[in-house]
């Protein structure tokens, strides 16, 4: 998909690398999940649930959120299947990554999120386990969950740490 892949966030110019923020995108039809990193890029957090309306609008917003948390890098998740090959999911992702890098300008990354649903599932399970908040209530959490996974993935793979 000619992606590649840096040990290090890239800043925009005028900006420091050190200060900017990697946000991870779980990618749905109906739906993204948002996660953002630290400025040092050591944690991942949740951030929100978007619905999706269209294209443009969607674009839109991705730019005025990237401006606002000072985004160098993002990353998207890539629902590869699980034998490691291409679905429909996945080339609509890596479609999606494109358009972003195309117009945002932003260093985009496509990262493997296999069994990332999984595991922001689990997660989603031992909060509502130790708040004893209603599934019903949590669920719609559940893809910020999963980008806060890709992206706490992401930059445990970057970081050099073994």
């Amino acid at each position: 998909m000619g992606m590649t892949r840096s040990a290090a966030p890239l800043a925009h110019p005028g900006t420091d690398a050190t200060c900017g923020h990697v946000l991870a995108i779980d990618y749905g039809r109906s739906r993204f999940g948002l996660a953002l990193s630290d400025p040092l890029g050591l944690t991942a957090r949740p951030l929100a649930t978007w619905r999706r309306s269209n294209r443009r609008h969607d674009l839109s917003r991705l730019r005025s959120l990237c401006r606002e948390h000072n985004v160098t890098t993002i990353v998207v998740g890539w629902p590869l299947l699980l034998d490691g090959t291409r679905g429909e999911m996945a080339e609509e992702a890596a479609r999606f990554a494109q358009r972003i890098r195309a117009d945002l300008g932003i260093p985009v990354e496509l990262v493997d999120e296999r069994l990332s649903s999984w595991d922001a599932e689990q997660t989603l399970a031992e909060d509502i386990t130790r708040r004893s908040r209603s599934r019903s209530r949590t669920r719609h959490k559940l893809d910020e969950i999963a980008a806060a996974v890709i992206l706490r993935d992401y930059l445990h793979r970057t970081s050099g740490v073994a």
